[in-house]
Formats: structure tokens, sequence, C-alpha cells
């Protein structure tokens, strides 16, 4: 079905407007072969707060951006190579529902869906795109991924010390390999993780020691609910990154 669609005018006209709504500052998406699968808006979990972003499925790709005029316009586009994908159900908490996890060795994230069928309609279409990448290149599933990070607002004091309290003075901090929420004292060093940036990137102490020893699969989270309702606490929501750009949320 996807082969027969690939050189179909109803898909290049499909995939010519999404690149229409991203305008000059987005990539081009319209590649011999490639498919749009579907779209639809899901939440996704970003490091102060859950946001609206508007994803399209692709064949091959998987791409969101922000939504500034809902069908018409979206900008910060970002564009996610399927065959390095691996996803997650997350459970049921609070208002955060219908959730699953998407997983790279570059950024790992947390998305909801309206409906339970609608998380089910997109987690089972992202694995066949997955399983059929694969299967035509011959190549193994990503068993490497990018932490997810801890939402700010659910630590009000330092994931590693267990003791500095942040405020508008004491910034939170993420640590690239754990994803813990950490103090600037905590997290003072960097160490090249070639699959997140080409550059010494900000991690914990705690995961310093482990990667420098050479046992790096420790460093992982080791919280299961990081991904729950977070709290309420707007004193604190305060960081050193941009929540708005998803690169470094």
């Amino acid at each position: 079905m996807v082969d027969r669609l690939a050189n179909s005018e109803a898909n290049t006209r499909r995939i010519s407007i999404v690149e229409n709504c991203f305008g000059a500052a987005g990539q081009p998406l319209t590649i011999p072969g490639r498919v749009l699968i579907g779209e639809g808006v899901l939440t996704k979990l970003c490091r102060k707060k859950p946001k609206a972003r508007q994803f399209f499925l692709f064949n091959d790709i998987l791409v969101y951006g922000n939504i500034v005029i809902q069908k018409k316009k979206y900008n910060k586009q970002h564009i996610i190579p399927l065959e390095n994908v691996t996803i997650d159900s997350i459970k049921d908490e609070g208002e955060l529902r219908n959730g699953w996890l998407i997983k790279t060795p570059t950024k790992s994230f947390a998305v909801y869906a309206a409906t339970a069928t609608e998380k089910s309609e997109w987690m089972n279409h992202i694995n066949k795109c997955v399983t059929d990448l694969l299967s035509k290149s011959g190549k193994t599933p990503s068993n490497e991924h990018a932490a997810v990070w801890v939402p700010d607002s659910e630590a009000t004091v330092c994931m590693r010390c267990q003791k500095a309290k942040f405020t508008p003075v004491n910034r939170r901090h993420h640590c690239r390999k754990c994803g813990f929420v950490v103090c600037g004292p905590c997290s003072e060093k960097r160490f090249l993780l070639p699959s997140q940036s080409s550059k010494p990137v900000r991690i914990c102490d705690f995961c310093y020691d482990l990667l420098s020893t050479g046992d790096m699969a420790t460093c992982q989270p080791t919280r299961s609910d990081s991904y729950s309702q977070p709290l309420k606490s707007p004193l604190n929501d305060v960081s050193d990154d941009d929540d708005d750009d998803d690169s470094s949320d």
C-alpha cells in the first residue's frame, strides 16, 4: 500500500502542503519514495509544562513542530529518522493519559494523545514503519537512546545532592546522560556524548564518574515515574535552558 502511494499525486500534494506550512525555515520533505502516513496534534511533555505540538508521520521520518496557526503555519521543525526510533507505552497518571515515549540516540521525550484509540493508532503505525524500514535495510533496532529529561516541576531540590533548593538564583540544569534535574555544583563537568553533540555536554558528577570508568549503562535514570503529573511550583519554574526550543528544552 505504501509503495503504491509513493508516486501518487495525492501524496505529493499532501507533502507539499506540509512543507509550505513550515515555510522557508523548514527542511524540504519531498523525496522519492516518501509517503505521508498520518498527522495530528500530540501533547509533548516539555521541561516546564506539557505543550501541544503538530506531528507528521512519514514512512521513514517523524516530523514535529510548534503550532502557530493550526493547519496553516508551524515553526521550529524537528525531523527524526524512524530507523533510530523505539517507543514504549507510559501508564496513565493524573491528567497525563494515553502517553508513550519516543526514544532516539539524540533525544527522547514523552507524548500524549487525546484518546486511547488515538494512542494505539499512533504506536501501531510508528512500529510498522520502523519494522518495514529495518527489514528493507537489514539493520538492527537501535539499543541506544538519550535519557528522557525529568520535567522542571518535578524537582524542587537537586536530584543528586538532595540538598540544593532551586530558586531564581540557584537555577535548574539537566544532566544529558541521566536526565535528572540537578544544581550547578553537581553538574559542573562536561563529557562528550557523540550521539547527542559534537561538543562535550553538561552531565552530573555521578554520571561523570561512571562514564570516566567506562560504566556507561549505570548512568540511566532509576526513576520510573519521571513522566507523572508535574507539581505546581511557579516560583521555582526557572532554568538555564530555553523551554520553547525542543533542541534545548
